[in-house]
């Protein structure tokens, strides 16, 4: 099976890999003649970062469910894994979906750079270049050099630039390397606008593209010439003006432009498709957090759109992704855009291919949701659906996989929808507090005389689903028999089409 290498670069890049994370559980995948497995690699100095935190957690939940059930059940269908499983001798790794970086926690960036060993005209040099005052992981006012780096970059590239150049000489960018073979591709997620981000889009970049330099990697060859695709989110939310805070919203566009400058003549020919993400569209503020405080933000719909930038990308025919000595022949840039300009999106909002993509991979998944979270239980040992072999009896219910990770997958996967839908520009494709038959907002269940959309005929769709088929357990019937009850169901009363 072929693989996508997945960067994700600080708490844009943990946000978006989980919209990316959601699309996946609800069986949304590329329509390719490939299948890929995705290897994420987080990259982030700030472990304690919130968003981070939830997507290692919603990941580590996915693998679980896919460990017990397999993929090819519609729900959870790719295949999502860490390095070190992807080698016997890859034991030296960590097991985290994180590279480990070296030498943040804690440390001051002057210290990084052995500031005080240098020679004189070197400090001279290193005191110009990052002379610049922020504000520290404490709150108070310190000169660049003093920063503490273990919240992040706090909005400075130009520091984040020298740590993250210790991503060539990593133990998980060996790995890749030797694990990379022609099939495979990459794609790399950053913001264009803070620290970590715009430092660490053109760090990885630079490195792969350049790999034939690096006599620590085997297969360096196969690597140069990899189809790398890019998603850049510019800036798309609104924020707390903070004065004291390190990080102020007037300054995105100002750093926006002058990384695009950068962008243009040292990142986008090295890139074989380029996806640009922004919105203008200013709503209430997020909550001005350098980092100190656990950066936890709302989810939004751009960080949905850029995870549908790495579905658009594995679509690609690898024809047009050519690369000959680390250069891409054709490079293609690309942006996202909706049908209206409309403050709370649904599906029909979207364009038709989105549309298409998404909608009834995401309404299968919200029935699932919903009758797991009002139904499920009542139903177990009474609906002939629960009680077909393999069962889904009440001690199913009460053991780990579905107690602690499927419906905790489920619970995030509501958080995630409500997160949208609160956020601004909003995402509100589902009202879920209405019943099923009006679930999808502007897409009502067709009215029939003698019956309505609800969890008894929900049971009759469960119920005909299951009959003559065979499951390999519990856990693959749950996730299968969901998948294509929802899938039916959807068919029959909201004109759906597969």
């Amino acid at each position: 099976m072929a693989r996508l290498f997945l960067f994700a670069i600080g708490g844009t890049g943990s946000r978006v890999l989980k919209s990316l994370t959601m699309l996946l559980a609800a069986g949304v995948r590329p329509q390719s003649p490939r299948d890929y497995e995705i290897v994420p690699v987080i990259i982030d100095p700030h472990k304690s970062n919130d968003d981070l935190k939830r997507t290692i957690r919603l990941m580590d939940n996915y693998q679980a469910v896919v460990r017990a059930a397999g993929t090819g059940n519609g729900f959870f269908g790719t295949s999502l894994t860490t390095l070190d499983r992807l080698s016997p001798t890859a034991d030296r790794l960590s097991g985290s979906f994180t590279l480990g970086l070296q030498q943040v926690a804690n440390t001051r960036f002057s210290d990084y750079i052995g500031f005080n060993q240098l020679p004189e005209n070197t400090k001279a040099l290193a005191d110009l270049l990052f002379s610049g005052r922020s504000i520290d992981k404490h709150g108070e006012p310190a000169q660049l050099l003093d920063i503490e780096m273990d919240i992040g970059f706090v909005g400075n590239p130009n520091i984040g630039s020298v740590v993250l150049n210790q991503f060539k000489d990593s133990d998980e960018f060996k790995e890749i390397a030797a694990q990379y073979a022609p099939d495979d591709r990459i794609f790399i997620i950053s913001s264009i606008f803070g620290g970590t981000g715009a430092a660490g889009f053109p760090t990885i970049l630079k490195n792969i593209r350049n790999a034939m330099s690096n006599p620590q990697l085997n297969g360096r060859g196969v690597l140069e010439n990899s189809r790398i695709g890019a998603v850049s989110v510019l800036p798309y939310f609104n924020l707390e003006n903070v004065p004291e805070s390190p990080i102020n919203r007037a300054d995105f566009i100002g750093k926006t432009k002058a990384a695009l400058y950068y962008y243009q003549q040292n990142v986008n020919e090295a890139v074989n498709a380029l996806y640009y993400l922004t919105d203008d569209f200013t709503g209430s503020p997020y909550k001005n957090d350098p980092g100190d405080q656990g950066q936890q933000n709302n989810a939004h719909f751009i960080e949905l759109a850029a995870a549908l930038a790495v579905i658009d990308f594995l679509e690609i025919p690898d024809q047009a992704l050519t690369t000959i000595n680390g250069r891409p022949e054709a490079p293609v840039y690309k942006e996202f855009g909706i049908r209206q300009d409309a403050a709370r999106i649904r599906f029909g909002d979207l364009e038709d291919q989105t549309e298409k993509l998404i909608g009834m991979r995401l309404s299968q998944f919200v029935f699932f949701q919903k009758f797991l979270q009002e139904d499920f239980n009542a139903a177990l040992g009474k609906q002939r659906w629960s009680l077909d072999e393999p069962q889904l009896s009440r001690q199913f219910a009460e053991d780990t996989f579905f107690r602690s990770h499927v419906l905790e997958f489920i619970g995030a996967f509501t958080a995630w929808l409500r997160e949208m839908d609160l956020n601004q520009r909003g995402f509100a494709p589902f009202d879920l507090a209405a019943s099923l038959d009006a679930l999808i907002s502007g897409r009502p269940a067709a009215r029939r005389f003698f019956s309505r959309l609800d969890g008894n005929e929900f049971n009759n769709i469960l119920s005909k689903t299951v009959k003559g088929q065979t499951y390999s357990s519990s856990e693959q019937k749950l996730v299968s028999l969901f998948f294509h009850a929802t899938q039916s169901l959807l068919i029959s009363n909201f004109n759906y089409h597969e």
